[in-house]
């Protein structure tokens, strides 16, 4: 199994419930197939450089699993199929970036501690 990074776009008129359910199904299929789900954050709505289908902001998840090489195509088009998915980027990540996501994990918890303590 290889580490990969997942960040997709969802639509932004999505309800809550909508939202989650879309991010729910792609967490499912990381189960189902075998996969690891290492981490998930939602990063929320963001402003995109550019419109997409007439759109100027969307929500914003990444997702860190550990899969099967060979199910990242089906995971792919999953993305492509679902019309909430506005943009997706699946990446491989070596040892080093592996690392790096572990550390900016680390430091993301520590400042969330800081805040509410």
């Amino acid at each position: 199994m290889n580490h990969y990074e997942a960040v997709f776009i969802t639509t932004p008129v999505l309800s809550s419930d909508e939202y989650t359910r879309t991010v729910k199904k792609y967490l499912d299929f990381l189960e189902k197939n075998g996969g690891e789900l290492v981490s998930k954050e939602d990063w929320g709505i963001k402003q995109l450089a550019y419109p997409i289908q007439k759109k100027t902001t969307g929500f914003y998840t990444l997702i860190e699993f550990k899969i099967d090489p060979q199910l990242i195509r089906r995971l792919e088009i999953e993305f492509k199929r679902d019309e909430n998915i506005m943009r997706f980027l699946t990446v491989k990540l070596d040892k080093y970036a592996v690392k790096y996501a572990q550390q900016r994990k680390e430091k993301l918890s520590k400042k969330f501690e800081k805040t509410e303590g």
